[in-house]
């Protein structure tokens, strides 16, 4: 409209339309400004979760500081790596604070991840234009195989290997192993309070230990015609066992991970197979 304006003042030579011009390109240069200056002195960094999944869209936190002494950023767009489909949104960031804002992100393979397009996109001030700024951002972030429901064929039972038994341990979350007089020092919860009231003395419930035995997984020998979808069976595995309190381990071609329990284990191991074969 500002270009039609500007052609029928120099057409006519009307003097009010010279004014409405140069009112619009003033609005237009103020607006461009502030679009210009909202985008700026904005730091970002990157949060990723602790389990990220090839193929499987996360959340990843994208913590952002307004660096600025006076005023406040508004109606920020963020997206990571070209992902315009679904952003994050901050609608006011106020002068020196920090907010953090969660963006969906999709990883097409496994592996570390270390340079990463962070965009800052707004329509401040009034919508005329969406402005963008495109921020490198080098953090590495590893990418698990995605799980892939198999069978454990590839797994191999390392006390039966050599040629251990199974041993019933004593623990809190088993069967009833056996009925004891109470001597002190138990906790009250594994007191036979039914029992109890039956004879003179309390008595004393000792459980058995929900122990599994030891496994190693060795990708190479699970389904799959190539080792992708090998290693996503190894992935599913090492979910699912550990999940199920069972002690996992990997047998690799370089080297052998001891069967262990627990999430950070469970992590070591994911990483092992994000990296396997990528040096």
């Amino acid at each position: 409209m500002t270009l039609l304006l500007g052609f029928g003042a120099v057409n006519t030579g009307n003097n009010l339309l010279y004014l409405m011009v140069s009112a619009l390109l003033g609005f237009m240069s103020v607006s461009g400004f502030l679009g210009h200056w909202n985008l700026q002195k904005l730091d970002l960094t990157l949060e990723p979760p602790e389990e990220i999944y090839a193929g499987l869209e996360t959340l990843v936190n994208v913590k952002v500081f307004n660096r600025r002494r006076w005023l406040p950023a508004f109606l920020l767009d963020i997206s990571i790596d070209n992902n315009y489909r679904h952003p994050g949104h901050l609608a006011l960031l106020k002068r020196r604070e920090q907010q953090g804002v969660g963006v969906a992100m999709t990883f097409p393979d496994r592996g570390d991840h270390c340079q990463h397009r962070v965009t800052v996109s707004s329509a401040f001030p009034i919508n005329f234009f969406v402005r963008y700024r495109h921020v490198e951002l080098q953090q590495a972030i590893t990418v698990f195989p995605r799980p892939i429901h198999c069978y454990n064929q590839g797994v191999t039972d390392v006390q039966h290997e050599s040629g251990g038994e199974n041993a019933l341990r004593r623990g809190f979350d088993g069967d009833i192993h056996q009925i004891k007089d109470y001597v002190g020092g138990e906790p009250l919860k594994m007191i036979h309070w039914k029992l109890s009231a039956r004879h003179d003395s309390l008595k004393l419930k000792e459980l058995s230990s929900q122990y599994q035995p030891p496994i190693e997984i060795d990708p190479l020998a699970l389904p799959g015609q190539e080792l992708e979808q090998q290693l996503c069976c190894a992935s599913y595995l090492v979910n699912d066992l550990i999940c199920s309190h069972q002690p996992v381990g990997l047998k690799l071609k370089s080297h052998v991970i001891a069967p262990g329990l627990g999430n950070a284990h469970k992590i070591y191991l994911l990483k092992e197979l994000a990296r396997y074969g990528k040096d």
